[in-house]
């Protein structure tokens, strides 16, 4: 089962009035255990930063401008995502960047049906706490060292990481791991059988051990094996 945990990075809250993404992060997923496989990329939204914006992600206009626009990678982007359905949190946030930006571009929007939101599996998971992925980090125990400001890939790793423990911890890729061995096994080749290596393991027991053991069995008051 292939999954994509994804988070963006943009100019403000609302693409209808004219915020656009500045940043987007994905990592792969297969049978809920990160492969290594990202997907990376700031965008010049043409048009300035606000400085609210600016305070939480960290890109400035000055970083952006030069950067590829949305419609320069499009194609890379959905040829890595391909058909996965798209893990986010608060994913209604980012899948209407997303689509904002796509029909921009005069291409086919993702349909809301893609995406799994692990804020709302959170909030059902864990009524009245907090939700944030800090604070979802630190309820699993899992390392937010490295996040100073708010950035798409380490918010997408963080993420997927939160993922897994949400929908069950890290048993299901180890489970699916262990089948797949098992699975790759010939069990009509010959097996070598070896000798335990505890077998050939003697207990060394002293006199003076022996002779407490002795004087304990001969205190005990009916003992099962005289019955």
């Amino acid at each position: 089962m292939r999954e994509i945990v994804f988070d963006t990075e943009t100019t403000g809250i609302m693409p209808g009035e004219g915020h656009r993404i500045v940043e987007i992060g994905a990592v792969e997923l297969v049978n809920r255990v990160m492969t290594g496989r990202t997907y990376q990329t700031y965008l010049d939204p043409c048009r300035p930063m606000p400085k609210d914006a600016q305070n939480v992600h960290g890109l400035s206009s000055d970083f952006l401008t030069g950067q590829p626009v949305f419609e320069m990678v499009i194609d890379d982007f959905l040829a890595f995502i391909g058909d996965a359905p798209l893990v986010a949190h608060n994913a209604a946030f980012d899948m209407e960047f997303l689509n904002w930006e796509l029909k921009r571009a005069k291409r086919t929007p993702l349909p809301m049906s893609r995406s799994i939101d692990t804020l709302e599996i959170s909030r059902k998971l864990h009524p009245g706490a907090k939700h944030t992925l800090d604070a979802l980090c630190n309820r699993y125990g899992i390392d937010l060292s490295a996040r100073q400001k708010h950035g798409a890939l380490l918010d997408a790793e963080l993420l997927a990481r939160v993922y897994v423990e949400l929908m069950g911890g890290r048993q299901i890729g180890f489970d699916l791991a262990v089948e797949s061995e098992t699975e790759a096994m010939d069990f009509a080749a010959p097996v070598a059988v070896h000798p335990s290596p505890r077998a050939a393991v003697k207990a060394v027991v002293s006199a003076d051990e022996l002779e407490r053991h002795r004087a304990f069995v001969a205190g005990l008051k009916d003992p099962v094996w005289l019955r």
